[in-house]
């Protein structure tokens, strides 16, 4: 149980995962942006914190190097989720609930999809769970792959930039904010939270 808990601490304290390096860092966002299973996967702040680690030369990565690596770990996530749901997608829909899959997310991004179409690959970017599900779903739908690359190459890029680079920059011009790492965290999960539940209340009304 304490080796469980341990690997469960190590991949999802981003910290954690920043300072084991680039390549850990890149698996973790290829598995967040298309594996129905890695949903609970850091995104957002794991982003933002690479890109402070390395503005403050933690990482010591060039900033070039860093973008085109993560970007490249999304837009190959997504382009596997998509793929999967297109050739497996009605045996997920047909999966019982278990830990690492909840229907109801699947159903949630559905919504989501309908809502804004095909820019749900751009805004999706943007949203922790229905980021993992929306590839999947438009592999589902039988999205063209061609609007499904130019999409999720557009939503990637838009996504990776100006979370890295933002925190980059911070990092270089600001470099104690290292020390707030902790903080930084609770203000992303904080928007994420209301994100979450302000998408949920407008579903229910």
């Amino acid at each position: 149980m304490d080796e469980i808990n341990l690997l469960w601490h190590q991949l999802t304290d981003s910290e954690t995962i920043i300072r084991s390096g680039l390549l850990v860092i890149t698996l973790i966002v290829f598995a967040e942006n298309g594996l129905f299973f890695a949903f609970f996967l850091p995104g957002d702040y794991l982003l933002f914190l690479t890109g402070v680690f390395g503005g403050t030369g933690v990482l010591k990565e060039p900033l070039s190097t860093i973008l085109i690596s993560i970007f490249l770990a999304a837009v190959i996530g997504s382009l596997l989720g998509y793929l999967f749901g297109r050739f497996f997608g009605n045996s997920l829909q047909r999966r019982p609930d278990s830990f690492f899959f909840k229907k109801k997310h699947l159903e949630s991004t559905r919504d989501f999809f309908e809502k804004y179409g095909f820019m749900a690959l751009v805004i999706s970017r943007f949203l922790p769970v229905v980021r993992t599900f929306t590839p999947i779903l438009a592999g589902i739908s039988h999205m063209p792959w061609y609007s499904f690359i130019v999409l999720s190459f557009v939503g990637g890029a838009m996504w990776v930039g100006s979370l890295v680079a933002g925190g980059y920059y911070m990092g270089q011009h600001f470099p104690w904010i290292i020390n707030y790492v902790q903080y930084i965290i609770l203000f992303f999960l904080g928007i994420t939270t209301f994100t979450v539940v302000k998408g949920y209340l407008k579903l229910r009304k």
